[in-house]
């Protein structure tokens, strides 16, 4: 079984969604300069503590450093970020949750921008709080804690 190089036709769209109900699994590769590979690694290291790994390996291929903005890839499961959203590890891993449960709603046919977002944030905001009861410093802590009010205050505006 092998998953699409880009997910753009239905045909494409069906053989992902076949892969992924068959438990298909990414090898998760990072792009970049190794500044950005070891904080990409921290970030990952945040992610799997909340448990949520295995969700972002079902959905996303490949974390690419960009110098512009950063953005899921859709047709290509992959994430872009630049240095900017990588220096606080805490919103960093934040963003590529949303960013997967976009994903997610992206090939489950739901709407996954605009209005969409709403629940990607709300699912952003449950990992930070899933992260905060997770062994973790008492500085990523209190990070945690600041993301979740700005984030939740975020999703009701």
């Amino acid at each position: 079984m092998e998953f699409p190089k880009r997910i753009y036709t239905l045909e494409e769209f069906a053989k992902t969604r076949e892969c992924i109900n068959k438990g298909y699994k990414h090898r998760l590769r990072t792009i970049g300069r190794p500044a950005f590979k070891e904080s990409v690694r921290e970030i990952l290291t945040l992610i799997r503590k909340a448990g949520y790994y295995n969700t972002l390996r079902t959905y996303i291929r490949y974390i690419v450093e960009i110098d512009g903005v950063s953005q899921l890839r859709e047709a290509e499961a992959t994430i872009w970020l630049n240095t900017y959203m990588i220096k606080d590890s805490i919103e960093g891993a934040r963003f590529i949750v949303q960013k997967v449960e976009q994903m997610k709603n992206y090939l489950e046919g739901e709407q996954y921008y605009e209005k969409g977002e709403t629940s990607a944030v709300e699912k952003s905001v449950e990992f930070l709080q899933n992260l905060c009861k997770k062994k973790i410093s008492e500085g990523q802590r209190k990070k945690c804690k600041e993301a979740i009010k700005l984030w939740a205050t975020e999703t009701i505006l």
